[in-house]
Parts: structure tokens; sequence; C-alpha cells
């Protein structure tokens, strides 16, 4: 019994006798290619410390991040800023510094080269993935380390990665997302189902989320991805070597990585990003009333303790729901319309009502109902339903709202909306609205503070209160027109209204209800939104809010790019000629662009001749070609085609991710020339020397253009008129 535990521990014994001896396959290439671009993008990184264009955009929500301060920003969802932020965040940046102008000096407290650090280092990693790109695609290494030193030495993807700007980490997912479905195809005919066939597959599905989730230019990309994997899935299926079971397993696993894991990570995003921003910040006033109580601070701090339920009786303020065209409040005052307007049309002459884009006590109402008498909530309080006729009573005035057959002042299709006035005993008083809670489940629900969407359709003539967005003249103090809307056009957004401020009235006297008006409420009662419904409203503003796209002097067209016909000038240093710009290198644009049309020529013509039986290429090396040209031309095609359908203002770092796409594409077509095209060793040789010569011609460029990359050298005027490519740096010699 006792011998077996003996020889076990003497084999324990002469196990650990013997070296422990681990193997690995190192490729030196693409360890040499990541620390050369470590070395070319993190190369004085911190130079210059001084805000360089677009890091007075993004600078602004890192800080916002830093204090937990809500912000909307329409270019994007919110992954891109996230990132930044952590750079910040590992820096310990307090988020204190005033982002008000480019070549602003940052003060001590800010981690310059922690906020550029990852930006950095995805442009760095984005070289040796250039060459694991070429490599998977099944080109040769030669290929492969071509498309990796183009991706190396291009000046506009150095300048654009060394500053703390999204392009880059952009870029960086794309290639990551293409990579790992090439590993997993490849992994594919071999170990299907294995952990690396998983993990290359889950991978390809989260760098597709990451890059949608730092732009929304990301889907085209992701796009692409799927309709690759979607013809090959379209193959597989119709292997009938697979059972099946089999194929739907295939089917499922495709489906949950490439359309689940984005989706759940893309949630994910804004999850994090509302959890972080739970503070009251300056774009509170573009989220619906719901999504502003639900922020600590402002909006929050008003109505905190709020009545959920609105009852007869109960003082309300009434918002447009959705801000448009501005976010105002329902409003009244003293004043009358004018009996004659400047047009000759005449008026009611009765007490005016208008929308107002301030908080103001004559924004309150009171919930009346037109049976009683009563303007206080009595005990217990009854709720209004959906459905339910109601007056409405101006808090301050004790007008009932009104309106009725007169046009109103500015917009003559529809009612005129008034407080009533008993000026004139022939027009008698309109003032019932029925209650339509649009976002309701029921029929029966209740009329909510915040969280209901109502109308107020008017009983009489069927008309909807709404915001016209016409602005009154001096007699109606600039405030926005308030109107009856006869002819029903659908869910308006200009109709629709929230109770955003609400308190339970206690008085039936007028001066005791002004006093109460200005009193805070005591109840407490939470109604704080589901994240679904946050995240709803938030990405929903992000795709329809207005940036500003008014024309820059360095905005350009997509015709521009390809010709490389504009550059942008980042930075000036403000005592020397030092300067950075975003200036392409224009051998391998140029280059790109033609071996993308020489690409699809060849293309077309080998399609026409296998279309007679001839095949002038083998079938492996043929399904080569067309998936390369499916990734790197349909990656340039969908990532610089969509902007002509663009009515925005555009750069040119926005042809950066399909110019990759190019610069991969040309070794293969480089490689391909040579291989098929070249009938003689002549030829090859002859070809080979041209091909050095452009590389040499390339890297000529790349260090000519390095002063203007890096920032770091001053130029004088002759070696800015060396370096001038066409007319669009005429402006920058005039300066010097």
């Amino acid at each position: 019994m006792r011998i077996l535990p003996v020889l076990h521990f003497y084999s324990m014994l002469e196990f650990l006798q013997r070296p422990v001896v681990v193997t690995a396959d190192v490729n030196l290439n693409v360890v040499a290619l990541t620390l050369l671009g470590l070395l070319s993008r993190l190369w004085q990184l911190t130079y210059p410390r001084a805000v360089v264009f677009d890091e007075v955009y993004y600078g602004q929500y890192i800080s916002f991040y830093m204090k937990r301060v809500f912000f909307l920003d329409g270019s994007g969802p919110p992954f891109g800023h996230m990132l930044l932020a952590l750079g910040g965040y590992l820096g310990g940046f307090d988020g204190n510094f005033l982002w008000n102008r480019i070549g602003a000096e940052y003060s001590s407290n800010v981690p310059v080269w922690s906020l550029r650090l990852l930006p950095a280092l995805a442009g760095a990693l984005s070289v040796p993935m250039a060459y694991q790109i070429v490599w998977e695609l099944r080109f040769s290494h030669c290929a492969a380390m071509g498309a990796a030193l183009l991706m190396l030495i291009e000046n506009a993807l150095i300048t654009q990665s060394r500053l703390m700007l999204l392009e880059s980490v952009l870029i960086f997912f794309n290639l990551l997302a293409v990579l790992s479905y090439l590993k997993f195809s490849n992994s594919q005919k071999h170990r299907p189902f294995s952990l690396s066939w998983w993990f290359w597959l889950t991978l390809t599905g989260v760098a597709c989320s990451c890059a949608v989730g730092i732009k929304y230019m990301g889907v085209f990309t992701y796009l692409l991805v799927l309709g690759v994997a979607a013809v090959h899935t379209w193959h597989l299926i119709g292997d009938r070597t697979l059972s099946h079971v089999r194929v739907l397993c295939h089917v499922l696993a495709r489906v949950l990585a490439l359309v689940g894991v984005p989706v759940a990570m893309y949630l994910l995003f804004f999850y994090v990003h509302l959890m972080l921003l739970y503070r009251s910040g300056p774009h509170d006033q573009i989220m619906s009333s719901a999504f502003q109580a639900s922020l600590e601070g402002g909006l929050a701090r008003v109505t905190q303790g709020q009545p959920l339920e609105v009852a007869y009786g109960s003082q309300v303020t009434l918002k447009n729901a959705f801000g448009k065209p501005v976010p105002c409040w329902l409003h009244s005052h003293q004043s009358t319309y004018p009996m004659i307007y400047e047009n000759g049309r005449g008026s009611s002459h009765q007490q005016q009502v208008t929308c107002y884009p301030f908080k103001d006590v004559n924004n309150w109402w009171i919930v009346k109902d037109p049976g009683r008498h009563r303007l206080e909530v009595s005990s217990p309080p009854r709720p209004v339903r959906h459905g339910d006729v109601v007056q409405l009573v101006h808090g301050m005035t004790s007008r009932f709202l009104n309106t009725h057959d007169v046009a109103a002042p500015l917009s003559p299709h529809s009612q005129e909306v008034s407080c009533y006035v008993d000026y004139n005993i022939s027009m008698p008083a309109q003032n019932l609205w029925r209650l339509d809670i649009v976002n309701r489940d029921a029929d029966t629900d209740v009329w909510k503070t915040i969280l209901s969407e109502v109308r107020l359709v008017h009983l009489n003539t069927s008309a909807v209160l709404k915001v016209s967005g016409a602005h009154l003249p001096d007699w109606g103090f600039r405030q926005l027109e308030v109107v009856g809307e006869k002819v029903s056009r659908g869910h308006h957004e200009s109709a629709v209204w929230t109770v955003e401020e609400h308190r339970y009235g206690k008085s039936q006297e007028q001066k005791e209800r002004e006093l109460e008006l200005h009193s805070p409420t005591q109840m407490d009662i939470s109604r704080n939104l589901s994240f679904m419904a946050r995240f709803s409203e938030l990405q929903w503003r992000m795709l329809t809010v207005r940036t500003d796209d008014s024309e820059h002097k360095y905005s350009s067209t997509p015709l521009d790019w390809v010709t490389l016909d504009t550059n942008i000038a980042y930075w000036l240093h403000p005592r020397t000629s030092a300067q950075i710009h975003l200036l392409g290198n224009v051998v391998i644009w140029a280059s790109a662009g033609l071996a993308t049309v020489l690409y699809a020529l060849l293309f077309f013509w080998y399609l026409l001749r296998r279309r007679r039986n001839i095949c002038d290429l083998p079938e492996d090396c043929w399904l080569r070609w067309v998936l390369a040209g499916a990734l790197c031309v349909g990656g340039w095609a969908v990532n610089y085609l969509p902007f002509f359908l663009m009515d925005k203002t555009l750069f040119l770092y926005h042809y950066l991710p399909a110019l990759t796409f190019q610069i991969l594409l040309l070794p293969v077509v480089l490689q391909h020339v040579g291989d098929y095209l070249c009938r003689s060793q002549v030829q090859s040789g002859l070809f080979s020397a041209l091909v050095v010569a452009w590389y040499a011609a390339a890297c000529h460029v790349f260090n000519a253009l390095r002063p203007l990359t890096y920032g770091n050298r001053s130029l004088s005027p002759s070696e800015l008129r060396a370096l001038r490519w066409k007319d669009s740096w005429d402006i920058l010699i005039r300066k010097h």
C-alpha cells in the first residue's frame, strides 16, 4: 500500500531535475515593425505642449469625464471619448483646463503624454497589423513588409496618431476587425470550433463594435466584414460534407459573435458612459425633462420631491418635449395681442400666450376640472387620465388657455392661442382641452410628471396646441409663437409637451397661490429612468442633433482628398516658423490611387476571360485575389464613397481610414504584377528595380515632410516653397 506514494514522490523528483523548456515562434519582422512604429509615434510625444487643432474639441469632453458632467456629442458614440479620458485618468488629470483656443499652452496639471498615448499606441500597432493582414491574405513576406513600411512612413497617419484625436484609434480597430476575421477564416479550414477559432471570431465582433463605438464611420467597415462573412457562410451552407446540425452551429456561432457581441458591446459603451456622467451639464437642455431629472443637480435639484401623478388642481409648467425648435415653456403674461397687426389683420386683443425659453413664474399653469370651481387639489387627489377634458388656468393672471377661429399672428393658416379676456361677448370662451398621452401603455394611463408626453387637443375645433417656431415681434418680446394647428400631421414633435415642474395646489385665493408658486415642494417621489430609456433618447439625440456645419477655411471635398489638393495647418509656433500640418506622402497617395484603378481593371479583365473559360490564374490564386480586393478595395470604397452623400463639413483626416485600405492593396498589386504580368527575368528584374526606386522616393518624401509632421524644426520660406504641393501651399508661403 505504501509503494505507490513512494514511486510518485520519486517521479516528481525526477521531473524537477529536468529543465523546463518553452518554445515559441517569434516573427522578428513583426517585432522590428512594432518597435519602429512605437519610435515613429512616441518620439517627443509631448511636443508641442499646446492645444493642437481638434484637441480643443476632444479636450472639453475629457474634462467633462473627469468631473462626471453630462455632455452630448453628435459626432459619434462615446467609446472613443472614454478611451481618451482613460488616458487623462491614468495621468492624474483633474479636468481643470480651459479648452478655449487652438495654440493655448497646456498648464502643468495637464498630462500631455498620457492624453496622447492611446492614439499613438493605436497608430504604432497599426504598422505590424498591416504586415499581418497581407500575410493572412496569403501574400509574400516581402509584400507584407512593404505594406507595413508604407504605413510606417505615411506622414498624415503619423501626424494624426501623435495627437489627442480619434482617427488612429478608429483605423486600429478597423484593421483589427479585418485581421481577426482573416485569422478566423484561415483557422476555419483546419480547426473549426477550436479555442483559437472562437477567439478570433469573437475578437472580430469586439473589434467591429469598438470601431462603431468610436465613430459612426466605423459602421462601414463593420458592414464590409459582415458582407464577407455572409458570402463565406453562404458557401459553407452549400458544403454537402457537413451535416445539417453542424451547418446550423456554424451559422449560429457567426450570428452570436458578429451580431450579438457587437450589439451587447455597443450598449455597454453607453451604459458606462451614462454611469460616469451622472451630473448635470451644459447640454442638459437638449435632453427631455425626464432625462434631465435623472442627472444630479440642475433639473434634478429643481424637481426633486415632486408628485408623480398630475391631479385636478395641480400646478404645472409645460415644456415642449423634444426642444424643437428650442427648449421652451408654455407661457403667458398680462400683455395682449395688438388690435391690428402690421399687415392689417385683426386679432382678438386677448392675453398673449407664447413659448418662453427661460424659467419664469409666468410659466405656471393650473390643471382645472371644467365641472368644478376648485383650483386646489382635493384629498385624496383625483388624477388626470388620458382622454380627460381639462382647463388650463394661468397661475399668475387666472386667465384660461383658449383658442378660437382667429388667425395666429405669424401663422395665418393656424389658430390664435390666447388667455381668454371677456372684451367682447360675441366671442365666447373656448377653453376646453382633451388630454392625449402620446406614449401611453393603455387608454387608462394617468398623466405623469416628466414621464408622460402629451398633446392638448382643443375640444371645439380639434386644433392641437403647438409651437410654430416663429419669433414674435417686439410687442411679443421676441418669444416663440404658440398656435392651434387644425390640420393633424401625425406625431409632430413641436406639438408634444411634458410636465417639468409640478406641485399640488393648496390655495383657492390668488394672493396665497402666487406665494405658493414661488415656494419649493416637499414631497419625495423617485422617478429614475431605466437605462434603455436613457440610451434610446441619447442615441436619438446624437443622430438628430444639428452640429455647426459652417464653412471652415481648411474644409475640403472628397475629390480633393484623392489628389491631395488640400492640407490642414494643425499648429503654428507663436514665435518661430515651426509648424505641424496634416499633409500626406504624395508618392504613397498617388500610387495607392493608381493601384486601386489597376486592380479594378485587372479584376474585370480576369472576370471577362473566366467567363470565356480562360483562367489566367490558378483557382487558389484567383480566390486570394478576389478576397484581397473585397477587403482592400471594398474597405476603401465603403470608407470613402459615403462622404459624397454627406451634408457636413469635411476635412482631409476623414479620408485616412479609406487610405489605409488602399495602402494594404498597393503591395498586393505590385506582387501580382511581378508574379503574373512580368513574362521574363529581364522584365522581373526591371520591375523590381522600379519598385525599389519607388520605395526610395516615398522615403525621401517622408523625410522631406518630417519637419511638418513633427513640427520640431523651423523652416525658412525657401524650404517651405520647396515643399509646396499645388496651390494649397501658397497661403502658407505668404505668411512667411
